[in-house]
């Protein structure tokens, strides 16, 4: 059941192979130009007019942005602090009682 199964590989047909044919090379006779194709008509885009509502909305928008992640990374800085302090609190109760149980003995 777990056992991996390994392809086989197609044995070589030992027949001869024919060699792939040449081909020859062609000239190129000038002819009569090809017609220049007609210039397409560009597909019409919106354009975007900035007007100073939108201006506005858009410097609120990204203020409102900046806020939010200045924010997320202060409050996760302050929780790596937080977190770091307390374990070099623990660190030193530990050390302070392995120390007096060692006076003990």
């Amino acid at each position: 059941m777990f056992q991996p199964k390994i392809p086989t590989m197609p044995q070589p047909s030992g027949g001869l192979v024919t060699p792939p044919a040449v081909v020859q090379p062609t000239t190129i006779t000038p002819g009569t130009p090809a017609p220049a194709p007609a210039a397409a008509p560009e597909p019409s885009r919106p354009v975007v007019q900035l007007t100073p509502g939108t201006a506005v909305a858009l410097v609120g928008a990204g203020t409102a942005v900046v806020l939010v992640v200045g924010t997320v990374l202060v409050s996760l800085l302050l929780a790596v602090a937080v977190t770091s302090a307390s374990v070099a609190v623990c660190a030193v109760v530990l050390r302070s009682l392995i120390a007096s149980d060692a006076k003990r003995r």
